[in-house]
């Protein structure tokens, strides 16, 4: 008998939600075990936006599924992980009814089949509607603050695309072969969903996909003239291609062998030159001095949200602590390697306070405020002159992940 249509798709989404949720992986290695059976390229796609649209919207949907239940469903029920990709493909991907029913309720048999029918049903001849803006988990908007709500309204809509150029000279006239915005040179802009191997210039190895906000710290170090750069935790590489654009000779090192290999293969995509070294960070020795570090360091990537929407639902204390005392370990690492005069920028990929504003305070070297002029239009400094990005902001534009930036020199 014939598989229906579609329902590979819904199988696999079904599968990562529970791989996410329950488990508590990332969407990266749960989209590896669920996709690999699913043939379709549009039926892996397909498979990513539910999931990330219920990730996404999870506390809403659940409201929503528990308006409609006599008793409510435990969290890990398999009807009610059934139901919020069911309700996320009708309210945000727009999918009829009918064909949401015929493809969701295969999934289920029985009594709960039943349940999911007759909640679905009870919904759709309701009239209702998600908010404008995700409503975030308790835990998470404990830990935001007052930033809470800008990044939720980052959440509403999926990311655009963002590519880093090898010649920012090229802006311009990149720009306008790919039809692309730029919100800074050697920055462009284009549609989600754009294919990124029809871009122009992508056999050429012009550009690189990269979000706005993490070409940043990179970006703060400027030109480099010849001068040594440490990359530390390179790999994929989107930084180490930067800094050898700008003229640095890059050491780029990481313990992974697999990813250190995949920024080989960015490296040779793009004709850009960097030394590449597998070893960790925390027992290497340098065999010479560099005269800038960049240390983008391992955490836990809430700032991510946008495009890992599992990070709401599966990072806590536990997570954010351990790797707080990997982030101050790496860092006075940093700081023991740089040489009189030397310049460090320190970042991550997070929304968490001990990730960042705590880590830069206790850095005992002179402060090397971030100025406006370095900052794409609408990002200011704090007045620590550090950076603090998130996806509430430039919201006219497109958004931007979220990071924490901070440089110093040492004196």
């Amino acid at each position: 008998m014939a598989e229906i249509p579609g329902l590979p798709a819904r199988r696999a989404a079904l599968q990562m939600l529970d791989a996410v949720l329950r488990r508590g992986e990332t969407l990266e290695l749960a989209e590896r075990a669920a996709l690999g059976r699913v043939r379709s390229p549009a039926d892996k796609a397909l498979a990513r936006a539910i999931v990330h649209e219920a990730l996404r919207w999870l506390a809403d949907l659940d409201a929503l599924i528990d308006s409609a239940t006599t008793k409510r469903l435990p969290d890990d029920a398999k009807p009610r992980s059934v139901l919020r990709l069911m309700l996320a493909q009708w309210l945000r991907l727009d999918t009829p009814p009918h064909a949401v029913i015929a493809t969701a309720l295969p999934l289920l048999t029985g009594g709960p089949r039943r349940l999911a029918h007759g909640v679905f049903s009870t919904l759709t001849k309701r009239e209702i509607a998600l908010p404008d803006i995700p409503t975030l988990p308790d835990t998470v908007r404990a830990r935001w603050g007052e930033r809470a709500d800008a990044v939720a309204a980052g959440l509403a809509v999926p990311p655009p695309l963002d590519l880093s150029l090898k010649d920012p000279a090229r802006t311009a006239d990149i720009a306008a072969q790919t039809g692309a915005g730029s919100l800074a040179p050697g920055h462009l802009r284009l549609p989600r969903g754009t294919p990124v191997d029809r871009i122009a210039g992508f056999e050429a190895g012009e550009w690189w996909v990269q979000d706005i906000a993490a070409s940043l710290p990179a970006r703060l170090l400027g030109p480099g003239e010849g001068r040594r750069v440490l990359d530390l935790c390179a790999a994929p590489g989107g930084k180490t291609m930067q800094l050898a654009a700008a003229g640095w000779q890059v050491t780029a090192l990481d313990q992974s062998g697999p990813r250190l290999q995949r920024l080989r293969e960015n490296l040779a995509r793009t004709g850009l030159e960097a030394e590449t070294v597998k070893a960790d960070a925390l027992t290497y020795q340098p065999a010479k001095a560099f005269d800038a570090i960049l240390l983008d360091a391992p955490c836990t990537a809430t700032g991510t949200c946008r495009r890992h929407p599992d990070v709401l639902h599966r990072i806590g204390p536990r997570q954010i602590e351990e790797l707080a005392e990997l982030q101050a370990a790496l860092l006075a690492r940093a700081v023991e390697w740089l040489p009189q005069g030397g310049t460090l920028v320190y970042a991550v990929c997070s929304l968490e306070h001990e990730e960042g504003e705590e880590q830069a305070a206790r850095v005992a070297l002179d402060p090397a405020p971030i100025t406006p002029d370095e900052l794409p239009g609408g990002l200011q400094p704090t007045g620590e002159g550090w950076l603090r990005t998130h996806p509430g902001q430039l919201p006219d534009a497109g958004g931007l992940d979220g990071f924490f930036v901070a440089r110093w020199r040492k004196g």
